[in-house]
């Protein structure tokens, strides 16, 4: 589906990113991931490399300077850049009221930030080619809120309407893009809350359990390819009927 294209995806060395990473390359794409730690980077690219043609950078998708360097590497390099995965982003979850400024200013760096400046980035190499795709990480939270979660909702809601705003931009030059909104994902994360908890997500949720990553890769890979050539400005969740 997606054979010799270049794709890059932030935050990737682990969960939902590693998983679009390794699908991806299951279905041809040639795959850049970008993510903070060069240990866990060579680790990721290790373990996609029988898959075919993997890369890894290491980057703080903040900065611009080093993004716009990776960016300019890998047209150079590859001749385009054809898909971008803003998946990179972070948690700092907390009540509103004793809430840190650092916490807020943190999430908004990086979840919505870095969507920026990645998409900004990629963006002109996509332009120029005139076609491209992008694909912004969101989250049900940014459509429906969380009581402690006054920063993560509000840079997902970002997410989803700086998405909006680029496929309305850059719809003319053959450039897609689309948010994704997981729901309750299971992760490595997930899989230290009590159960009991668990359990009672599970009772909000349509169909009574949590998802994958590859649900959420599956979604990506649909997404990202020529079968969704015709859907750009939407947001789309995976979230087995949490949010109706």
């Amino acid at each position: 589906m997606l054979k010799n294209k270049i794709a890059v995806v932030t935050g990737a060395a682990g969960g939902i990113g590693l998983a679009m990473a390794r699908l991806f390359a299951q279905n041809g794409a040639k795959v850049a991931i970008i993510d903070l730690q060069k240990d866990v980077v060579d680790k990721a690219v290790k373990s996609l490399q029988s898959l075919g043609a993997v890369q890894g950078f290491v980057g703080d998708v903040t900065d611009s300077a080093k993004m716009q360097e990776i960016f300019a590497q890998l047209k150079k390099n590859e001749g385009s850049v054809d898909i971008l995965v803003n998946n990179a982003g972070v948690t700092r979850d907390g009540l509103l009221m004793r809430m840190k400024e650092d916490d807020w200013q943190t999430v908004m760096d990086v979840n919505l930030k870095g969507t920026f400046v990645c998409t900004q980035k990629a963006s002109k190499i996509m332009m120029k080619q005139r076609s491209g795709v992008i694909l912004n990480m969101a989250s049900v939270i940014g459509i429906i809120g969380n009581a402690g979660q006054a920063n993560y909702a509000a840079s997902k809601g970002g997410v989803i309407a700086f998405s909006k705003s680029v496929a309305k931009e850059f719809g003319t030059r053959g450039v897609r893009c689309n948010a994704i909104a997981p729901g309750f994902i299971q992760t490595e994360m997930t899989d230290n809350l009590p159960l009991e908890m668990v359990a009672e997500y599970k009772k909000a949720i349509a169909l009574g359990k949590l998802g994958t990553v590859e649900d959420v890769a599956d979604l990506c890979l649909f997404l990202a390819s020529d079968k969704a050539k015709y859907i750009t400005g939407q947001t789309i969740n995976v979230d087995g009927g949490l949010v109706m």
